[in-house]
């Protein structure tokens, strides 16, 4: 799965002949005159480039004819294996602090909270086993401008294909699965996320697993809490983070002892497997057996979710008062 405009798309084979030296001067011209104008392309012409210059005594030596067939291929192995390694990151201000974006030719793998660094050096990309690393370039751009939009509260949605690539085991990416359908604007614990994935007696495992999202925002761990409603743990130690990317889709807070902790009393609730969602003192609520319930902060964002007023408490007609 790609996202690269479809001119890149068209002139890849281009790319790789001109790279080895094998485009006809037609081909070499045109991947010139795109070169000059696709930041990402020059820089996959490059890499292409340096690795061809690591084979050069290779090619230099005299072999027979079925050698050279082999080292050809040998050469675009290692040019297939570079692409697949290859991970292009920028480094973004924000509201937040400077976020790291990165992304492979599958899709986003890494967004990370740096704080007021700006360089590769602090990102947990620099001690990556089996990543080779180039600054991108209009990609990340384009993704860049979508989390903007979501900070300040015009997207609900970061629609990119996402590469789990940097998930830690099949555990995690079960977690983080789960955890990428949560709707905007809701809440649910760690056992209920737990209960999600069939690991009931595992919310301490969901937890540990969360801190090491490496796709912060757009796998939205920031709406999973405590079981009493405190806003435990989020990347590390950033808490506040966590608090602030809650009241941007609309969850409200409020400071308890033991820190933040949503309003619980003034958010819509959902009962597991149900359709309709209610206010949280719907009587029919007190006939069921005690679950994790996702909690909404809005109206808007239950029904953009697809579920549907209650028809005993009649939150459509009966909203919550803040």
């Amino acid at each position: 799965m790609s996202d690269k405009p479809a001119v890149c798309v068209r002139i890849a084979d281009d790319l790789l002949a001109a790279a080895i030296g094998e485009a006809s001067p037609g081909a070499v011209e045109r991947v010139e005159r795109h070169v000059a104008d696709c930041g990402a392309c020059r820089r996959e012409l490059q890499g292409y480039r340096a690795l061809d210059g690591a084979v050069a005594a290779l090619r230099a030596e005299p072999q027979p004819a079925g050698q050279a067939a082999q080292a050809r291929l040998r050469l675009e192995s290692k040019l297939a294996d570079l692409r697949q390694r290859l991970l292009t990151y920028r480094v973004f201000p924000s509201p937040l602090g400077n976020i790291l974006i990165a992304r492979s030719e599958l899709g986003v793998s890494l967004v990370e909270y740096l704080d007021r660094a700006t360089s590769l050096r602090s990102s947990r990309l620099a001690n990556e086993p089996g990543v080779e690393t180039a600054e991108g370039g209009e990609e990340l751009e384009a993704a860049y401008r979508d989390l903007m939009e979501y900070l300040c509260g015009r997207r609900h949605r970061l629609d990119w294909p996402l590469d789990l690539r940097l998930t830690r085991s099949a555990f995690q990416r079960a977690v983080l699965q789960a955890t990428a359908a949560i709707p905007y604007g809701a809440v649910v614990s760690y056992g209920g996320l737990a209960h999600d994935i069939g690991r009931d007696s595992a919310p301490r495992a969901v937890a540990q697993a969360l801190r090491w999202n490496p796709l912060p925002i757009v796998i939205p761990c920031h709406r999973v809490i405590g079981a009493a409603g405190t806003l435990t743990g989020y990347a590390g130690s950033k808490l506040g983070l966590k608090e602030r990317l809650l009241a941007i889709e609309g969850v409200p807070t409020t400071k308890a002892g033991d820190g933040p902790a949503i309003r619980a009393q003034a958010m819509y609730v959902l009962y597991p497997g149900d359709r309709e969602y209610c206010v949280p003192t719907c009587p029919s609520l007190d006939t069921r057996p005690p679950a994790p319930l996702i909690r909404f902060g809005a109206r808007q964002h239950a029904e953009a979710a697809g579920f549907a007023p209650c028809a005993t408490c009649r939150p459509d007609l009966h909203p919550i008062s803040r």
